[in-house]
């Protein structure tokens, strides 16, 4: 069996010349790794590129993964002062739906999540926030893309006008967050960084009120 947690120790017993045996109890408490042997990129394009790599597991075996890279995103949820949340009803062309979600965008040349949180927000619905609460970071894909989305909640809005792309067609709806629970529920609402962005406000917002 390993001997003890640190990941320096299980790199060291687990090459390929010499594949440890995988029971399930030394599983259990092993920490999970795959190193990069070999990558290749076989598709640039105007936001993702992907490569196929080679891996090398902690069984001693090779396998290929196909990664997405990804610049990374934001998505934030607008709480007016009248408590409705302000979401974005757009077609997607990847699912071939209309979908309703929060406001969100890619970042731009490395920028920095949080000006891209409040300039998202300006650009899709027109509104400013005094207040900005750091809501983390999740994983849309990670079985194949790399993409971090990084999630804010935005109070004390003030409102503006909006300053869309050419291209970006989009209306703003301002909702109650538990009507947005509830669609979230019935698997009204699919898109995952409106559903994780909403439930983490609902959470913040109501310990908030204790």
């Amino acid at each position: 069996m390993l001997a003890g947690p640190d990941a320096n120790d299980v790199k060291c017993d687990l090459t390929i010349n010499s594949p440890p045996s995988l029971t399930r109890e030394n599983v259990q408490n092993m920490m999970f790794y795959e190193k990069q042997v070999e990558t290749k990129t076989v598709f640039e394009g105007m936001i993702v590129n992907v490569r196929r790599d080679v891996a090398q597991l902690q069984n001693g075996n090779k396998a290929e993964r196909e990664v997405v890279e990804h610049p990374g995103g934001v998505g934030i949820v607008a709480v007016t002062n009248d408590n409705k949340v302000l979401m974005v009803r757009q077609y997607r062309y990847p699912m071939e739906e209309e979908l309703l979600e929060i406001p969100a965008g890619k970042l731009d040349n490395e920028e920095d999540p949080f000006e891209c949180a409040k300039r998202e927000l300006s650009e899709e619905t027109g509104y400013t926030a005094a207040k900005y609460v750091d809501l983390g970071a999740i994983y849309p894909s990670p079985g194949f893309c790399r993409e971090t989305l990084y999630l804010y909640l935005a109070l004390d809005l003030q409102k503006g006008e909006m300053h869309l792309d050419e291209n970006e067609l989009l209306s703003v709806e301002h909702m109650d967050i538990d009507e947005l629970i509830d669609q979230i529920v019935a698997n009204e609402l699919k898109d995952a960084k409106s559903i994780v962005g909403i439930m983490k406000a609902k959470k913040y917002l109501e310990n908030q009120s204790v």
